[in-house]
């Protein structure tokens, strides 16, 4: 496995400036993203946390996902009082969802480790599921290559309420199908057994698409010692029930401080995706099976954001503490939430995460808390070889691919096979004709106007009939060298797959079926530097 480090070029103005150290954005921050970690370490060390609680429910919840040794081992270094964690999270998607999920839990681990062999402490990864997110048509299909574009396969389980997805029961017959369907559209490999019956059996087991989702995880990354935990669990709600106390009391802090944040932020030019006002409460009430996102009125009511639900202070504090499983956290208080469970060294974030993590600080001071350090997850291209030669056949470097796609150099390939160029040469005798054409319409136009506009829409049928001997001249063009055109298809589909990075539309089902699941486990094993922006992994 050859991994090779590359720039991105449409990064956003936040993340480079954030990768750079620039001040402007690390003064929204605690800690620089890369360096010594010791001073996390020791302001660690001076709190406390509910170790004993904590690792009984990691080992309950994990043994039902079938974890293996490594990760039981490493819920029980949770209980020395010096082990930290890196942590990071994703919502529940089919097949593990986009490539990019497995990106950062390779990321969580290889970070942990290397923090591990420098601090000399335990250091274990955790991935938090967010189970309490509701938007199953962001998780309800994968993508699978079809050239000249990826083709999409939705799960055919319609929803009627919005339900969390660590509360939707799996539809097994519909899954089944659906997986059935996708092993038929991939041809078969040495590999492609084995990996149908896992999938089969991790179905079979799971109760819900959250199950199938930490299943899939736990098996891709069994070496590896992740440690996952369902934020929509009810029994992690149940030892969170203090801590939904806590953001409940400070909710001013939390909202004033996140909002005046997010104006500092947009002075200084930097988009984030998050939109917070003063009085919103960051916390999601659950009733009949649907979430309630709270505001907090004037009065000190909190209020359902369309008035489904009215609570005073005491009523939603008597709640959280008697029924915590009818309270989720947003995307501000569940930062919040994790630093409270965990004693965080770091938190791995994506693009995104990293971007409006810079509005949290004064959210973590109203806590009395500070800011773990964000790290930038590792970003992968997988580069096949049929790819790689493709790109060495037309001269086409790597980074311009995936940077760019190659659309561009298609066109201008094709256009290079015609002498003269098509495009050219057409509008050439467009021209030719339009002046040869003058004289005609001048003397229409003298003799009655009305012959002058037909003079006019006959230029412009003499135009439509050039144009359709170009469309024809280009389509034998493209049909003499289909093969060529093809594989230009080819890597922009791999590479720059719509219009964006491969990672955020391949799912590593594709590359299971075709190489195994050691490709994971071996880029899991390696090494990468943060500081890198994306690694091109050839396969």
């Amino acid at each position: 496995m050859q991994i090779d480090p590359i720039q991105l070029k449409n990064q956003s103005q936040l993340l480079a400036d954030y990768r750079k150290n620039n001040r402007d954005i690390m003064d929204f921050f605690d800690y620089l993203p890369y360096g010594d970690y010791g001073e996390r370490v020791n302001e660690l060390d001076d709190r406390s946390f509910d170790r004993e609680r904590l690792t009984d429910l990691l080992h309950t919840i994990n043994k039902e996902w079938g974890a293996s040794a490594s990760t039981l081992r490493n819920i029980d270094r949770l209980k020395e009082d010096n082990s930290v964690v890196v942590i990071g999270g994703q919502q529940a998607g089919l097949m593990t969802g986009p490539m990019y999920t497995i990106n950062k839990v390779i990321s969580i681990i290889q970070f942990a480790r290397q923090q591990e062999e420098k601090l000399g402490i335990p250091v274990v990864p955790v991935f938090w599921i967010a189970g309490e997110d509701h938007d199953f048509d962001e998780i309800n299909h994968i993508y699978l290559p079809e050239t000249p574009q990826m083709r999409k396969y939705k799960l055919p389980h319609k929803m009627v309420d919005k339900r969390s997805v660590s509360d939707i029961p799996i539809s097994r017959d519909a899954l089944s199908g659906w997986v059935e369907n996708l092993f038929g559209q991939l041809h078969e490999t040495m590999y492609t057994k084995e990996l149908y019956e896992s999938v089969n059996k991790d179905i079979e087991a799971s109760r819900t698409y959250t199950d199938f989702f930490a299943r899939m995880i736990t098996r891709l990354f069994s070496e590896d010692g992740i440690v996952l935990i369902d934020s929509g669990d009810k029994k992690v709600r149940q030892l969170e029930s203090n801590y939904f106390q806590l953001i409940i009391k400070n909710q001013p802090g939390i909202s004033e401080g996140v909002y005046a944040s997010l104006q500092k932020l947009n002075e200084k030019g930097y988009t984030v995706s998050l939109e917070a006002g003063k009085d919103d409460g960051h916390l999601f009430y659950h009733r009949n099976g649907e979430r309630i996102l709270l505001v907090r009125e004037a009065t000190g009511d909190w209020v359902g954001k369309q008035n489904e639900i009215r609570l005073t202070t005491d009523e939603l504090m008597a709640e959280a503490e008697k029924r915590p499983e009818l309270f989720s956290n947003n995307v501000v208080t569940r930062p919040l939430m994790q630093e409270l469970l965990f004693p965080t060294l770091a938190f791995i974030g994506g693009p995104g995460e990293v971007g409006y993590w810079a509005a949290l600080k004064p959210a973590f001071r109203a806590m009395d808390l500070k800011m773990p350090p964000v790290v930038p997850r590792l970003s992968f291209t997988i580069m096949e070889r049929t790819v790689a030669k493709a790109l060495e056949k037309y001269e086409i470097e790597p980074i311009a691919a995936i940077n760019e796609g190659v659309q561009e150099q298609k066109e201008k390939w094709i256009q290079s096979k015609s002498n003269p160029q098509i495009n050219e040469l057409t509008e050439e005798i467009k021209m030719v004709i339009e002046k040869a054409h003058q004289p005609l319409r001048d003397l229409a136009k003298n003799i009655q106007s009305d012959l002058g506009a037909l003079s006019d829409k006959n230029l412009s049928y003499l135009y439509k009939d050039i144009d359709f001997l170009k469309k024809r001249l280009i389509k034998a063009l493209e049909e003499k060298y289909a093969k060529e055109l093809y594989e230009f298809d080819l890597i922009d589909n791999a590479l720059h797959p719509h219009g964006g990075l491969q990672e955020r539309v391949w799912n590593p089902f594709y590359w299971m079926n075709e190489n195994g699941i050691d490709f994971i486990k071996k880029l899991s094993s390696e090494s990468c530097s943060f500081e890198n922006g994306h690694y091109v992994i050839y396969l």
